[in-house]
C-alpha cells in the first residue's frame, strides 16, 4: 500500500499543470500522478496542433473565454523562462462569401467582450500581414496566436515537478476504486490518496462513474489527422483559419505553422468507434465499440447538432483530394502537390449529454471532499492548462 496526499490520474497537460498548482498551494504535501503509459503525454496532449490560441471563439460568459486569454500568456511566459520553443505566427480568420461575415463580426464582439487583442482588418491589410491569404471584404487579426512544441512543454513541467519531489508512476493506470479512497492500479499496487484528481482524458467519464459522478454524460471520440506540406518552400507565414461553424466545437481545416517552422493542414473531426481508435485496430475494444456505436447511431438518426452532416462531411476527408480542396480556397495559391503526409493522429475526447444530445462546449468540472473530475476539458484545453489547473485547485480541492 502506497500513500498520498494527492493521487492525479493521467499525465497529459491537465494532471501536470493540476500537481504544479498543487506543489505551489501546498508544499509540504506528497503528491503522486498516476499514468498508464510509459511516458508522459502520449495521448491527446501530445498529438494536439501545438497553437496557444488567443480566446475570441468562446462566448464571454464561458470559463474558455477568460482561461484561454490568460493561459495564452501563462505558458508564453513559461516558453520564455525555460527558453522553451514558441512561433509567433499570429493568425488570420478569413472569409469565402457576404453570409459568413456576420460570423466574422460575431468573433471580433466576443474577442472585444474576452479582452483578446483582435482587429477587424481589410483586405489590403491582410495582404499586408498574410500576402497569401485571401477574404471577402474583411478578416480578423489576431496577433498573440502562436504554436509551441506540446511534448516539449509538457517535459519541462514533468522535470519541474521531479524536482520538487513530485512521484510519477508509469504503466500504471487506473483499474478500480476500493474503499477508504483507495486506487487499486494496473500494475498491482494500492494508493490510498486524502485528494484524487481525475484527469484521464478519454476515460475521465469512467472512472468518474465509479465515484457517483458523470451519470448525465458519455465521452464521444473524434478523431484529428492533419496533412504536413513537405516542400522546402514554405508558402505562408501566419495562421490562416475559415470562419467555424459557431455551432459545433470545430474549426474547420486550417493552415497551421509549427513552432519548427513548417506548414500543415487540418484537422479532421471523424467520429472513431472506440476511444483509443488511433489506427486500424490498435486499442480496439469491444464493449467501446457496441457503446459509441450505439450513441453515434442516435446522434445520427436524429441529426442532433448536425452530426449526419458532420459524419458525411468528415469522412469524406479520408480523400487526399478532397481534404486538401477544404484548404485552397483560403489561399491565392499553394502547390497541392506539397501536401504528402499524414500525421499521428489525436483523439478529443468530446463530452456528450446522455439527455440532450448536445456536444458540451465549455469545461465541465464534478467531484467533492474525496475526487474531482474533469470530465471534459476539449479545445483550447492545452493554451488553459495552467489558468485551468489553477481555477481546479481554488474552487474544487481548497
Amino acid at each position: 500500500m502506497k500513500t498520498s496526499d494527492f493521487l492525479i490520474i493521467g499525465a497529459g497537460i491537465i494532471g501536470l499543470s493540476v500537481a504544479r498548482e498543487i506543489r505551489k498551494k501546498y508544499p509540504k504535501s506528497s503528491i503522486t500522478i498516476l499514468e498508464k503509459e510509459p511516458e508522459i503525454a502520449l495521448h491527446s496532449t501530445g498529438r494536439n496542433s501545438g497553437v496557444l490560441h488567443a480566446g475570441f471563439y468562446y462566448s464571454a460568459d464561458s470559463l474558455k473565454a477568460k482561461l484561454c486569454r490568460d493561459g495564452n500568456k501563462a505558458l508564453k511566459e513559461f516558453c520564455g523562462e525555460r527558453k522553451l520553443r514558441i512561433n509567433q505566427t499570429g493568425k488570420v480568420v478569413v472569409t469565402k462569401n457576404e453570409s459568413e461575415l456576420v460570423s466574422l463580426y460575431e468573433l471580433e464582439k466576443r474577442g472585444i467582450k474576452n479582452g483578446v487583442d483582435v482587429t477587424l482588418i481589410d483586405e489590403k491589410q491582410l495582404n499586408e500581414i498574410e500576402p497569401n491569404a485571401k477574404t471577402f471584404q474583411h478578416a480578423l487579426f489576431s496577433p498573440t496566436t502562436a504554436t509551441v512544441d506540446p511534448v516539449e512543454i509538457c517535459t519541462a513541467i514533468k522535470n519541474e515537478l521531479s524536482e520538487k519531489g513530485v512521484l510519477f508512476l508509469f504503466n500504471a493506470g487506473y483499474q478500480q476504486r476500493l474503499k477508504n479512497n483507495v486506487i487499486k492500479t494496473t500494475s498491482g499496487h494500492n494508493i490510498q490518496a486524502g485528494r484524487i484528481v481525475n484527469t484521464a482524458g478519454l476515460y475521465a467519464d469512467k472512472i468518474a462513474l465509479d465515484y457517483g459522478f458523470s451519470k448525465k454524460y458519455t465521452i464521444i471520440p473524434f478523431k484529428g489527422i492533419y496533412l504536413k506540406y513537405t516542400l522546402p518552400e514554405v508558402p505562408i507565414r501566419t495562421n490562416i483559419y475559415p470562419v467555424p461553424d459557431l455551432n459545433n466545437p470545430f474549426l474547420g481545416v486550417h493552415y497551421t505553422i509549427t513552432v519548427e517552422g513548417t506548414m500543415k493542414i487540418g484537422p479532421t473531426a471523424i467520429p472513431a468507434f472506440w476511444r483509443e481508435n488511433y489506427k486500424s485496430f490498435s486499442h480496439f475494444k469491444i464493449k467501446e465499440l457496441f457503446s459509441i456505436m450505439g450513441w453515434e447511431s442516435r446522434l445520427f438518426l436524429t441529426n442532433a447538432f448536425g452530426f449526419r452532416n458532420l459524419a458525411f462531411t468528415e469522412i469524406k476527408k479520408y480523400n487526399k483530394k478532397y481534404f486538401i480542396s477544404q484548404a485552397t480556397s483560403l489561399v491565392k495559391q499553394i502547390n497541392q502537390k506539397g501536401f504528402t503526409d499524414w500525421t499521428r493522429p489525436g483523439i478529443r475526447a468530446q463530452l456528450l449529454h446522455k439527455n440532450t444530445l448536445e456536444l458540451l462546449d465549455d469545461f465541465v468540472i464534478e467531484g467533492d471532499d474525496n475526487s474531482t473530475h474533469i470530465l471534459n476539458a476539449v479545445s483550447p484545453a492545452f493554451t488553459c492548462g495552467f489558468t485551468f489547473a489553477e481555477l481546479v485547485v481554488n474552487k474544487y480541492i481548497d
